[in-house]
């Protein structure tokens, strides 16, 4: 893998909406995630609502941090765990995109996730690193790994998904 991209900041004066599907036809998943890394494309609506933002992007493996709110708290006062296994399916699911010729998409089709400690608001960003396992024909899957900033396991999971062609209908 060459070497990882950085991204940009977050939510603050950054644009949210969706991209047309023939713009994102033409464009490798790796391309399509740079423009998100820059902020050349838009972020997708859901980042801004969870707080969820890409960090780090190579070919097979990307980072994204996301910051844990009382918003997201369960009625005994912890994040929920959708919460986290919407980052990591984020994580993971980004990592397989990035693989991606022009003209396919994915969709994720099974999904695990294991807690491995509670998290509050006081816990602070996180980091969700995804990282692909297998690429084949039709089937890519994926692990990704939720730590706090001093690097403390929180979740962990992976993913399988189906690739599919964006330019057949």
């Amino acid at each position: 893998m060459a070497g990882s991209e950085t991204g940009a900041g977050e939510g603050a004066g950054r644009r949210s909406g969706l991209v047309s599907p023939e713009v994102a036809a033409r464009m490798s998943g790796l391309e399509f995630l740079r423009g998100l890394l820059d902020g050349t494309l838009p972020a997708p609506p859901f980042s801004e609502v969870a707080e969820v933002w890409p960090r780090e992007l190579e070919r097979g493996r990307v980072v994204f941090e996301a910051v844990p709110s009382a918003r997201f708290y369960n009625p005994m006062g912890v994040v929920h765990g959708g919460w986290l296994a919407l980052v990591l399916d984020t994580a993971m699911g980004c990592a397989v995109h990035s693989v991606l010729a022009a003209g396919e998409g994915y969709t994720t089709v099974d999904l695990r996730t294991t807690f491995a400690k509670a998290v509050r608001e006081t816990t602070g960003r996180v980091r969700c690193e995804g990282r692909v396992l297998h690429v084949g024909e039709r089937i890519a899957s994926a692990e990704g790994r939720l730590t706090s900033a001093d690097g403390t396991l929180l979740a962990h999971g992976s993913e399988t998904c189906l690739r599919f062609s964006t330019t057949r209908r």
